[in-house]
């Protein structure tokens, strides 16, 4: 509806109106946005009870499971389970499984990272490669599908799809679950109810749909892109770099009439990872100019460090580490430079030749950061993106003895 009101399709006052009717209760993303994602992500590890991902925020069981949650937690004190002993390797695994399977934000790679270094499991973007981009997609659910959340959890949620990956042998059924049973034993009677919103592992919805981490000159530590929700035409694509060197320059010459892009550009947006934006906004899927709208073009290739909200599509490639706020080679593209994307091959090249690199390095201005308070600790502790962006203080330390009191 934004582009629509962007095109003049739409008048503003119909986009507010639609706006307001689109909540229709308390809870968060009714598509597999970020939230639904991580909520599906949680279920996946085993650190939820069985079914918790999908309950609707007004229906009755949630209130009923949110009871037997907190009975099970006074258990799991006497039974010293713990969460170390749940969060394994073979649990990163399975979520990462599953988040191929959903069609799940690429959000979930930072995120997965970061608990994984809280936690001491290994993990790596490598990890979500290997593991992931080659999986199926299996819910039919926006962005990549068109039902929604509620459907999900009447088709049954997100045990039926680990079931569909536990009967492909794709899934370690052997790992704990919060329950004290392993994933297996939760999910292998689970029935679906709706093949049209979760299809079986022989016949998915999109056939590679796992997240891709694509590398090269542009991205040397990696950058990530969710093909379920991009254009296939797009991702093998080589197009002119038109760059914005922050998110305010974007929003200022996006829509310009003069601005020089077409259909074939690679749009490239600067300065808004962890540290440069500061904070990695979801801000990486950038508009498509009006003028390119009223075209009738909805897609076209997007590079950025920032992330993007799970609930956007597009030929996005996102997370690009590392940044272009300290240095990475994203700070040295110009307007005009072609970018080459091959998904299938994972790689993102800038078509520019190493001396030509080497003298706008000489001539690169770091963006001047926080100097002093919060701002400051933040950026002078985050990590890149493909590290998880969390504080390297926090890497690897999974609990804490009590401390005495403070009074």
């Amino acid at each position: 509806m934004i582009e629509k009101v962007n095109s003049g399709q739409m008048p503003l006052s119909e986009f507010f109106e639609a706006e307001s009717c689109m909540n229709r209760s308390k809870g968060h993303c009714m598509t597999m946005g970020t939230a639904s994602t991580m909520a599906s992500m949680v279920e996946a590890l085993g650190m939820s009870l069985p079914g918790n991902a999908a309950i609707p925020a007004v229906d009755a069981r949630r209130h009923t499971l949110a009871q037997l949650t907190g009975r099970r937690i006074v258990q799991m004190v006497h039974d010293d389970l713990r969460i170390s002993k749940v969060l394994t390797r073979r649990a990163m695994e399975n979520a990462i499984f599953n988040n191929a399977a959903i069609g799940g934000s690429s959000n979930a790679v930072i995120h997965l990272l970061a608990i994984a270094g809280r936690i001491g499991v290994p993990l790596s973007l490598e990890d979500w490669d290997r593991l992931g981009s080659e999986l199926p997609c299996l819910v039919d659910l926006q962005p990549s599908g068109k039902y929604l959340m509620e459907d999900f959890f009447y088709a049954g949620g997100v045990p039926v799809v680990l079931r569909e990956l536990g009967e492909a042998g794709i899934l370690h059924r052997d790992a704990l679950t919060v329950n004290g049973k392993t994933i297996w034993e939760n999910v292998s009677d689970a029935q679906c109810w709706n093949r049209e919103v979760i299809r079986s592992f022989a016949q998915p919805l999109k056939t590679h749909a796992g997240i891709a981490v694509v590398r090269g000159n542009l991205a040397p530590n990696g950058a990530v892109i969710k093909p379920s929700a991009a254009s296939p035409h797009l991702l093998r694509h080589r197009g002119r770099a038109v760059v914005f060197e922050s998110i305010e320059e974007l929003h200022a010459r996006v829509h310009d009439e003069s601005l020089n892009i077409d259909e074939n550009c690679v749009m490239v947006l600067k300065n808004c990872g962890p540290r440069g934006y500061p904070g990695m906004a979801e801000v990486g899927n950038m508009p498509i100019p009006a003028k390119l709208l009223r075209k009738g073009i909805t897609d076209i290739v997007r590079v950025s460090d920032a992330r993007m909200s799970g609930t956007a599509y597009g030929t996005v490639v996102l997370h690009v580490s590392p940044e272009a706020a300290l240095g990475g080679p994203l700070a040295l593209v110009e307007s005009g430079d072609t970018i080459a994307l091959d998904v299938a091959n994972k790689s993102i090249h800038l078509e520019v030749d190493d001396a030509t690199l080497v003298r706008r390095r000489k001539d690169w201005v770091a963006p001047p950061t926080a100097r002093r308070g919060w701002a400051k600790l933040y950026c002078d502790h985050v990590l890149q993106a493909d590290q998880g962006a969390d504080f390297d203080f926090l890497v690897g330390c999974s609990g804490a003895a009590v401390p005495r009191d403070s009074h």
